[in-house]
């Protein structure tokens, strides 16, 4: 393994960590209905945890209503019940057919407390890449230690590597940034 390998294996590992807390914010709602909110939500089907978005067609009929159209009626009850332990804090109903979700508008506590709930997830996914690098540099003083490659390129192989976090959390927090302003704006 080379520096280059170590580098391109950790920024891989970066990219995924950024993806994870983009759909993890695209979950949190803002007051306006958007798939978005439920797609990731996971249903007990059968006793098999279930993407919400692999058993029915989810769609956003006007700004405060979300409609799912489950493709077997008799998971509603389960549908149901997965949005009610989600942190969500809509009530669902249901006419036996669809499950309809009525998002209210966020008050201003509400709010608030998902910009918090944002902050939260943006440093855990801050702690993440920070993990990548740890092990990232630990690869890269193994292969100095075993002689594969010289100690001037594990000091270059750890600047580009420290580049690179800061490249990702800078993306972590204008995320955090747009997402908190998308919240807290009335």
């Amino acid at each position: 393994m080379t520096t280059k390998e170590v580098l391109h294996s950790g920024e891989e590992k970066m990219k995924k960590t950024f993806e994870s807390v983009s759909r993890e914010f695209s979950e949190i709602r803002t007051g306006r209905a958007s798939p978005a909110i439920v797609e990731g939500l996971h249903v007990d089907y059968y006793g098999t945890p279930t993407l919400l978005k692999q058993l029915a067609s989810i769609s956003v009929p006007d700004a405060h209503l979300i409609v799912i159209q489950p493709w077997d009626m008799t998971a509603i009850p389960e549908i149901e019940r997965a949005i009610m332990k989600s942190n969500l804090g809509i009530t669902p109903s249901n006419d036996g057919k669809l499950v309809r979700l009525s998002v209210p508008p966020l008050s201003k506590e509400r709010r608030q407390e998902l910009a918090k709930v944002v902050h939260k997830m943006a440093e855990e996914g801050r702690v993440s890449l920070r993990t990548v690098r740890r092990e990232a540099k630990e690869a890269l003083e193994k292969l100095e230690k075993d002689k594969v490659i010289a100690e001037d390129d594990k000091f270059r192989g750890i600047d580009e590597l420290q580049k690179l976090v800061d490249k990702y959390i800078a993306k972590v927090d204008e995320l955090l940034k747009s997402k908190e302003e998308e919240i807290l704006k009335f």
